[in-house]
């Protein structure tokens, strides 16, 4: 990999009204002119990403969204679309200044931040304009009593310092997230890839998962051994012992099932990356809701990133086709991806979700907990391929001192 990416990255995002200076502080934070300010209100129109090294947190992202006062035809849409990144921020700034009242705008935004547990850090930026007790007056309100306070001046380098040792501060907790592989490979084990070479996989190049999964069993001081499906056979045969552990891509359970001993542990990429960023044992219960399904049911596949579909793309054509084969049941797909998720499960009784390679944890916590509170039953392309193929219960258990793996619901 030339760089993290993104979805690895703690997510830093600065909210506030149009000219507060968001895009300044950016710059200011970073030593750089990473962002583009201007005196003109409403120069940011859409969020815009800015991946850095931030040291000593590490791989950064920094997200500038649009004022919230944002008073053009297209404002409400844009503020909409800000409200958005909150699924996927691990870290906010509020960004304010002695000139903007403090007002309905702001307070709804610290009662987003307190729901959804973000943790946040008040910016009281241009500082250098003006003195009087504005500060103390923030720091009465209820709402506000857990957020630092920190005043700037993104133009002198005023508490610029300050700022960057809270951001540090807070940023560590959040950059603590469970290690890919913690609990599953320990240094010396050796870890065996399956890794099919298909048209989805960029010419010369792994696949994300791929790629960070086999960075991991390295940096554990584990040895990883790659192979394709069709050379998975001569490469067991070459080892002097078995593998400590199997990782395959779900599309190809079928042909490892066949040729790996049982007693061999296997998993999947999918499933890994499950429990990495979300709640694997959400997506594993969701099982049950597919012998629930009935003729005419709609079924949500999401993904998280956007790709050329290929001719036998495995959310477009070969879900849909092993769920209805499984099943017995004429289902009706809908396919949605990107950064962004539907907001409307009403009609849907199944969803089906990618291993979220390209979206940070926060983004899948979201939609986890998006689908549970509308009860809809959301399960994971490894999960779903696992069972679709007959080997769940085998698939899962590498985890099974964390699920409780039932024959009842893994038949």
């Amino acid at each position: 990999m030339i760089s993290v990416p993104r979805s690895d990255r703690l997510h830093i995002a600065l909210f506030g009204r149009r000219n507060v200076g968001k895009s300044s502080l950016i710059n200011a934070l970073t030593g750089q002119e990473v962002a583009v300010v201007s005196p003109v209100a409403g120069t940011t129109t859409d969020p815009v990403y800015k991946s850095m090294e931030l040291l000593p947190l590490g791989p950064v992202v920094f997200i500038d969204t649009p004022g919230l006062d944002d008073d053009s035809v297209l404002g409400p849409l844009r503020i909409e679309k800000t409200k958005t990144i909150l699924r996927k921020t691990d870290l906010a700034l509020l960004v304010s200044t002695p000139e903007t009242p403090w007002g309905p705008m702001e307070e709804e935004l610290t009662e987003l931040f307190l729901k959804r547990k973000i943790p946040y850090i008040i910016v009281l930026n241009k500082s250098d304009r003006w003195e009087g007790t504005r500060q103390q007056d923030l720091a009465q309100n209820k709402a506000l009593t857990t957020a630092p306070l920190v005043k700037t001046s993104a133009l002198t380098g005023a508490g610029i310092k300050d700022l960057f040792n809270a951001l540090v501060q807070h940023g560590k907790v959040e950059a603590g997230q469970r290690p890919l592989l913690d609990g599953l490979v320990q240094a010396g084990d050796l870890v065996l890839l399956v890794t099919p070479l298909d048209q989805a996989a960029p010419k010369g190049r792994l696949i994300l998962p791929q790629q960070q999964v086999l960075r991991a069993i390295l940096d554990r001081d584990a040895v990883a051994v790659v192979s394709k499906v069709s050379e998975l056979e001569q490469t067991l045969g070459k080892l002097a012992f078995p593998p400590t552990l199997v990782i395959t891509d779900s599309q190809v359970f079928a042909q490892v099932k066949a040729v790996l001993p049982e007693v061999v542990p296997l998993t999947s990429f999918s499933i890994i990356f499950a429990r990495y960023k979300g709640n694997l044992s959400r997506f594993y219960q969701a099982v049950r809701a597919i012998q629930n399904l009935n003729d005419g049911d709609r079924v949500l596949v999401a993904e998280g990133c956007t790709h050329h579909r290929q001719e036998d793309d495995i959310g477009t054509v070969q879900i849909p086709k092993l769920l209805q084969k499984r099943t017995g049941k004429q289902l009706d797909f809908d396919h949605v991806s990107g950064g962004f998720f539907t907001a409307d499960l009403s009609n849907y009784k199944m969803v089906i979700h990618c291993g979220a390679c390209m979206l940070n944890q926060r983004e899948l916590e979201y939609r986890q907990e998006f689908a549970d509170e509308r009860g809809v039953p959301m399960i994971n392309y490894g999960v779903l391929l696992a069972y679709l193929h007959g080997i769940l219960e085998r698939a899962l258990m590498p985890f099974a001192d964390e699920l409780t793996i039932t024959k009842e619901v893994a038949r």
